[in-house]
């Protein structure tokens, strides 16, 4: 049965049929860039501002912890619809929605009066750090017949410590210009910009095709939908409407499971190394808050580094160990740092390695999340696990509140949240399933 003649793009081809070009691939990758690169500046500038904040409402250091853990359970909240959104609306639409839900989340902060208006508020940033969510599920797709794929999609990833970089940047020279209210509204624009751009790119042909085979099926040409579902390597589930018990299958309940686990614990350690990493320094290391912001800068350039890095190795010797690898040393450097001596020469280096080894990982974790799980799940399937991020972000940051609370040393209570969070991250990755990519050149770790 032939498609109906609305299906077709403009330039008469059906949408599950266009061909992805190498200028398609630039294009759908340069937004994607943007697109988190925003959505990691407001992120990272809440966390870096947030001893500013704080001072203007009177807050101590465990008064602001508590705030970033409401607001972090806020995030869960809104996050949990993401998957929903992107296997029903679409990767694309999906983009857009969420970017700008972002820029009503950055928008807002600068109007905030207080804790309360202040939480809510930063709750609806779930939307727009959820955005990688869509990053791991669009560009698996669009990549699927790319080589070195891994290392492609880690330039797109590396808009985390890029992101983080121009927020303490841009912080550093004009907080003092414009405050910090007015620093959220230059993150709403950036947001705003992104959504625009996305509305002329197109849609995964994957799924389109899952659409296509969901319309024909229900037309009774069951034929055609499964000549099309064998065309694009959809299972046979593609054509059903799917939910979160789709990805504790017997076939993915231990895969999706230590996924879970995996961004759970991480995240502890985002919340201290990354969110509050102006805090952790300040208060651990006795730095200045300038020189704090100066040791972000220079941190998250490195950081840029590792997930280029990252994203190279996980097409040599597979993504999952190479995650798994690089948490290991990002505990034992972060250990490292936070028991030596209280010496830039000492903690520069160190701080750097530490981002390199916690966020370079995850150029290899998102697009693995990607390609981990069947096309007709693929986005509930990621964001399942990535929901775990703000869950382990309230845990981790409620631990750490609770350390702080209770005259545990900052620096003592950073290695039990941080680095332990990130050794226990390594070994639950340990425990998910091993992807064969037939590009990749090694599997010695498979």
């Amino acid at each position: 049965m032939s498609s109906p003649r609305s299906s077709a793009t403009p330039s008469g081809v059906e949408p599950w049929n266009v061909r992805i070009t190498p200028k398609t691939i630039r294009q759908v990758s340069v937004v994607c860039f943007i697109a988190w690169v925003a959505s990691v500046y407001d992120f990272t500038l809440f966390g870096t501002l947030l001893p500013v904040i704080a001072e203007e409402f009177g807050w101590s250091v465990a008064q602001s912890a508590a705030i970033n853990t409401y607001a972090t359970i806020g995030v869960f909240i809104v996050a949990l619809a993401v998957g929903t959104i992107i296997d029903r609306m679409g990767r694309k639409k999906a983009l857009m929605v969420l970017m700008l839900g972002g820029a009503v989340a950055s928008g807002l902060t600068g109007a905030a009066v207080g804790a309360v208006s202040l939480i809510i508020i930063r709750s609806f940033s779930g939307f727009s750090m959820s955005e990688e969510v869509v990053n791991a599920v669009y560009l698996n797709e669009m990549y699927k017949e790319a080589k070195s794929k891994g290392l492609m999609y880690s330039l797109v990833q590396g808009g985390w410590p890029v992101g983080a970089l121009v927020s303490a940047g841009l912080s550093a020279l004009t907080l003092p210009l414009i405050g910090w209210r007015w620093s959220f509204v230059v993150a709403a624009v950036l947001s705003i910009i992104v959504v625009i751009l996305a509305a002329r790119l197109p849609e995964s042909p994957t799924f389109a095709a899952m659409q296509e085979v969901r319309r024909r099926r229900a037309a009774g040409d069951t034929a055609g939908a499964q000549a099309l579902a064998d065309e694009h390597d959809l299972e046979e589930a593609a054509h059903h409407a799917t939910g979160v018990k789709d990805v504790f299958t017997p076939q993915l309940r231990r895969h999706t499971t230590c996924l879970s686990l995996a961004w759970f614990f991480n995240w502890f350690s985002i919340q201290v190394f990354s969110v509050l990493g102006t805090t952790i320094l300040v208060e651990a290391k006795g730095v200045s808050f300038d020189n704090a912001l100066i040791i972000l800068v220079l941190s998250n350039a490195v950081g840029f580094v590792g997930y280029v890095f990252h994203g190279w190795l996980g097409d040599k010797i597979g993504r999952k160990w190479t995650v798994v690898l690089g948490w290991i040393a990002g505990g034992v450097v972060s250990l490292v740092m936070l028991l030596g001596p209280s010496n830039a020469a000492f903690i520069i280096p160190l701080y750097a390695l530490t981002l390199f080894f916690l966020t370079g990982p995850y150029a290899a974790l998102l697009f693995y999340m990607g390609e981990s799980f069947p096309p007709q799940v693929r986005g509930m399937g990621a964001n399942v696990a990535h929901v775990m991020a703000p869950l382990g972000g309230i845990a981790g940051s409620g631990l750490l509140t609770i350390l702080l609370t209770a005259g545990v040393d900052t620096g003592w209570a950073a290695i039990i949240t941080g680095t332990g969070g990130l050794l226990v991250s390594a070994l639950c990755m340990a425990g998910t399933r091993t992807i064969h990519d037939a590009h990749q050149r090694s599997t010695v770790f498979a």
